[in-house]
């Protein structure tokens, strides 16, 4: 199964390549599921019109929502630090600034801010750190693979990585933080469990990571399916979580989620949980895969009624 999964893969990528801007000469490995290690996947048929034709598939033993294909994590950092942040995203934008406020606040009644070490991997241009830090009196720190948006960032006063927060674990710069925020960052790594034990890492005995991401799986649709995927490489946003799979990962990476937000009728979907000692399993419910396929294709059919010119 697994051989002709990725021969059919293979199919894909040389059909997408030019029409998603990837380089048909990147290196592409297949995945076993980040959460629970199974290779059993189905893929979500309909989301291909919504990709340029890029599979998605969903795990049929923990519902956890990947692409299964993916290059290196040192490219995915390259293709976000050279390609999208200087053509397709940036944060200098309303919607983003009050996002960034809403989990600024959000953190600062739960646990608190003022005081405390912080450290945002993926932290981008260096705004929501900004706010951190001008609004709440926090110590900030920043991780991001973009030469660029570190210089920014160095240049508003804010001590930075210029790497992953892989590099940045075994880098002389290492050090422990009290908090670790890992904004709008977890879905677009080359590996979430990676991601999230380096989080771990750098996280001191008594510290807490705080994940936000959209809402957007087994919840009222918020926008059409193509404002939500798109044409980009999948690769560059490789997991799409729910709060199960979210809850999931925390538990499998060492974290015990202390605070979830009302994430059903909220376009965030923000936890915070505190580092454990890893030394027993911590409970999670996984979704069922079923469940999560029949509503991406309720979404496709209910994007049809906002199709745009």
């Amino acid at each position: 199964m697994e051989a002709a999964l990725s021969a059919d893969l293979s199919a894909d990528h040389q059909e997408t390549a030019e029409c998603a801007g990837m380089t048909p000469d990147d290196d592409y490995s297949l995945f076993t599921c980040e959460l629970c290690g199974s290779d059993d996947f189905a893929e979500i048929v309909e989301l291909r019109e919504h990709t340029a034709g890029q599979p998605i598939h969903v795990c049929r033993v923990c519902g956890f929502v990947q692409v299964i294909r993916r290059r290196n994590p040192e490219r995915i950092a390259e293709v976000w630090a050279k390609e999208l942040y200087q053509s397709e995203y940036t944060a200098r934008i309303p919607a983003v600034k009050a996002r960034h406020i809403y989990v600024a606040e959000t953190i600062d009644v739960a646990i608190g801010l003022r005081g405390k070490s912080v450290c945002d991997i993926g932290a981008g241009e260096g705004f929501f750190l900004e706010i951190l830090r001008d609004q709440y009196g926090a110590e900030i720190f920043g991780v991001e693979p973009s030469t660029a948006n570190c210089a920014r960032m160095t240049s508003q006063g804010i001590d930075c990585f210029d790497g992953t927060a892989e590099q940045f674990m075994t880098s002389a710069q290492q050090r422990r933080f009290d908090i670790v925020t890992v904004i709008w960052t977890l879905e677009n790594s080359n590996s979430c469990r990676q991601l999230m034990d380096a989080a771990w890492h750098l996280l001191r005995d008594d510290g807490y990571v705080v994940v936000a991401t959209g809402s957007r799986i087994l919840v009222p649709f918020k926008k059409p399916l193509d404002y939500y995927l798109g044409p980009n490489p999948a690769d560059t946003h490789s997991f799409r979580f729910s709060a199960n799979t979210l809850n999931g990962l925390l538990a499998e990476t060492g974290f015990e989620r202390t605070y979830v937000n009302h994430y059903i009728d909220s376009d965030v979907l923000c936890m915070i949980a505190s580092r454990t000692d890893r030394s027993q399993p911590i409970a999670w419910s996984r979704d069922d895969w079923r469940r999560v396929n029949e509503f991406f294709s309720r979404w496709h059919q209910d994007t049809v009624f906002y199709k745009t010119a």
